[in-house]
């Protein structure tokens, strides 16, 4: 039963990090978006969170992709007189994105789902040499 724990653990921390990819994604892909119009926000960066519950079945905790929470820092702005959303004075809002701080989350995220995946193959692995020692 020990190893079915282990299994549906990191297969939580699967899950959670997935979903915590699929966040970065879609700051990395908004960040050169704009609003439409002067007065228009352009996309905000969006910061996943993570919760942690017990899991009665299991008798271990779980870790699941909590509320999706938007990054309330200042836009930055751009110098883009002929932009349609350009301001009175030539500039754009930008998002609050920094690419090169969403590629080291997601380089951690990546780590992070590559250690839950490899706890899943070592229990498997441990799980075949049972099986093995007990047929032998």
């Amino acid at each position: 039963m020990d190893f079915l724990k282990s299994i549906m653990v990191a297969a939580s921390g699967l899950r959670a990090q997935n979903g915590r990819m699929r966040v970065i994604a879609e700051n990395i892909a908004n960040a050169d978006s704009t609003a439409r119009t002067p007065e228009g926000d352009p996309y905000r960066r969006k910061i996943p969170t993570f919760v942690t519950k017990f899991d009665r079945e299991l008798e271990a905790s779980t870790v699941k992709l909590g509320r999706v929470a938007e990054d309330r820092s200042d836009f930055n702005t751009r110098y883009e007189p002929g932009h349609p959303a350009a301001d009175a004075n030539g500039y754009v809002k930008m998002p609050n994105v920094n690419t090169l701080i969403e590629t080291v989350d997601m380089r951690q995220a990546q780590r992070s789902y590559e250690a839950n995946l490899n706890v899943i193959r070592s229990t498997r692995s441990m799980l075949q040499r049972t099986v093995d020692i007990l047929r032998g």
